[in-house]
This record gives structure tokens, C-alpha cells and sequence, in this order.
């Protein structure tokens, strides 16, 4: 064989490893996640392991020549599609440049609820967010203290890297509590005598009485009338969190002995933090909280889920024995 053959043929086989394909999967594309830290032939079998190279060594042969083989690579989470060259696929993670994943915070009760459903998005583990959520610290680094320092997070979806730590994750969430509160939206709560984390407060009890959008203005147009007058909230939600079990389906009078300041029987005012992380419904819901004269709302005697609503205590009674009447029928403790 003649040297320029030999050549031609060389040329051949570097240009296919280079641009030919070299991904196979069943579907369009798929991700995968490259730890800190990690080094090439950590990468080689991260890849072997989704089963996503053809051929490893022509792999192997174009990340020498891209200088890619080294101890130490880009970490991040990369979605790789179906058909990429090798050539394609070492550029993608040679420059670290990862895909971001959309990362949904919303039904969470408490902080370390916050820190479990996180981590489920990052390369960071559970007990080193909540190590970080939980440091008095991070909540006064932001204006905040422990008890309120779940008001700063807005639910939503939001796009971020796998790669993005605890504090990142904060950060960004600072980010988007300070553009969810627009001037618009502060000038609303201000007539209603509430600041940011009062308002989200009042939203959190929103949220647990009532999974029907349309009638929570008016639930918070209550609970705003019962701070204008003095009264307390009386809110039984309130009361399920001071207990810690978050299952009861009743509220007895026992609870609301319950010495605690998230219990609004024997507490006026707002609790010191919310007791959930409120919908974006519920925050749209105090933020245009409905006008009105009622004081008292409660369940409908029926399956319905929504709320009966009184202006004073006689036509309350008779709307809560009503009610009463139909959990006993259902035998419901």
C-alpha cells in the first residue's frame, strides 16, 4: 500500500471518528449528569453506563486528539442527542457548557421539606441544604429569621443548573421573590396594613383552607377584616401546624388549647412565619383581597369543598352545625 493511500485511508477513519455519528439511544436525546470533580474516565463510564457510545474507542481517540482526556472535566448535567459526532459531544462537555433543567418549588410545609425537594434538582444532597437553609446566618444574610425565612421563596418552575449550590439556589430565589414583589404589588398590601412576609403569612392559611382558586380573595377579604378588628384569626390550619401532624382531617377543642404561637384561637395576630408555602393563587388572592363586611366562613355541609360565608356570629353558628352535623354522618373524628 502506497503512503498516499495509506494517508487517504487515515484521513478516512480520523474524519469519521471526528463527524461521524457516534450516539445511540432509543429516544431524540438524554441526560447525563457529571459529578464534581470527576476525571475522563469517569466521564467513559458514565457514558458506557447510559449506553450511550457506539464505539468507545474512537471516543477515546478523539478526546485525545481535543485534548479532552484529562483529570479533571466540566461538571454539569448535558442532554446529549441522538446522532452526535464525537466531535460534537466533546465540545458540548469539554466547555462545561450544560443544559438547565426546570426545577418546580411549590407544596412545602417547612424548611426541610424545602431542602428535600431541592436537593432532588442539584447535585448537592438534602442534608446539606437544610444544613444551609437552617443556619439563623443565611436567613439574617437575607433580612430574615427562621420562622419567616420561608416567605423568600416564591413557588414556581424555574430553569437552573444541576451544578448550582445552596447558596446559588438562594440567591436566585432572592432574585425572584424582589421581582415578584413589584411596586404595583407592594402599594396593593399597603392598604390593606400588611408588609411582604405578612402578606405571605396570610396567604399560607389561604392556601390550607380552601383548594378552590375562585374563593380565596374572599377567604383572605376575612382573615383582613379579622386584623383590622382586633379579632382573632381563628384558623384551623393554623392550629393542624401547631400540632406537627399535618394528616388531621378534624379539628377538635383539644387542639385549640395547644400552647403555641402559630395556634390563632389562643393567639391574636399573625403567627410568626406561614405555615406553608402558599400557591401563587393564594398570594394573587391577598394581594386582591375581596371588599366585603364577612367575619366567619365554613365548609359547606357537603362534598363540594367550598365555604359558606357570614358576616356575624348567630348565622356562623348555624353555618358551623351544619357542617358538623354532616362530618358526624360521615363519621369523620
Amino acid at each position: 500500500m502506497s503512503l498516499l493511500v495509506a494517508g487517504a485511508l487515515g484521513y478516512f477513519f480520523i474524519g469519521r471518528a471526528l463527524w461521524g455519528s457516534n450516539v445511540n439511544i432509543p429516544a431524540e436525546e438524554k441526560d447525563i449528569f457529571i459529578p464534581s470533580n470527576s476525571s475522563f474516565e469517569d466521564v467513559v463510564r458514565i457514558l458506557n453506563d447510559s449506553s450511550l457510545l457506539v464505539s468507545e474507542s474512537s471516543f477515546r481517540t478523539v478526546a485525545g486528539l481535543m485534548r479532552y482526556n484529562k483529570d479533571k472535566v466540566p461538571a454539569g448535567k448535558y442532554t446529549i442527542k441522538k446522532g452526535m459526532s464525537n466531535r460534537d459531544l466533546i465540545t458540548k462537555i469539554r466547555s462545561g457548557d450544560q443544559d438547565p433543567q426546570k426545577v418546580v418549588i411549590n407544596n412545602i410545609r417547612l424548611l426541610s421539606d424545602l431542602a428535600g425537594k431541592a436537593s432532588r434538582y442539584f447535585e448537592t444532597d438534602s442534608l446539606t441544604f437544610l444544613s444551609y437553609l437552617s443556619r439563623p446566618e443565611t436567613a439574617s444574610e437575607y433580612g430574615f429569621n427562621l420562622d419567616n425565612f420561608m416567605t423568600m421563596f416564591i413557588p414556581n418552575t424555574y430553569e437552573m443548573f444541576w451544578t448550582s449550590t445552596p447558596d446559588k439556589f438562594v440567591m436566585r430565589m432572592k432574585k425572584e421573590y424582589d421581582q415578584f414583589w413589584t411596586p404595583e404589588n407592594i402599594e396593593k398590601i399597603k392598604k390593606h396594613n400588611l408588609d411582604k412576609t405578612q402578606a405571605y403569612i396570610v396567604a399560607s392559611i389561604v392556601e390550607k383552607e380552601s383548594n378552590y382558586d375562585p374563593e380565596r380573595p374572599t377567604i383572605a377579604g376575612v382573615y383582613l377584616n379579622r386584623l383590622k378588628t382586633g379579632e382573632k384569626l381563628q384558623a384551623d390550619p393554623t392550629v393542624v401546624f401547631s400540632t406537627g401532624d399535618f394528616n388531621i382531617q378534624r379539628v377538635l377543642y383539644s387542639h385549640l388549647e395547644i400552647d403555641s404561637p402559630y395556634n390563632t384561637y389562643k393567639y391574636a395576630g399573625l403567627p410568626p412565619g406561614p405555615i406553608c408555602m402558599p400557591s401563587l393563587a393564594s398570594l394573587e388572592a391577598v394581594i386582591n383581597a375581596e371588599n366585603h363586611e364577612y367575619m366567619f366562613f365554613c365548609a359547606k355541609a357537603d362534598n363540594s369543598g367550598v365555604h359558606v360565608f357570614a358576616k356575624d356570629y348567630a348565622d356562623h353558628q348555624k353555618n358551623a352545625a351544619a357542617f358538623a352535623k354532616w362530618m358526624n354522618s360521615l363519621n369523620i373524628k
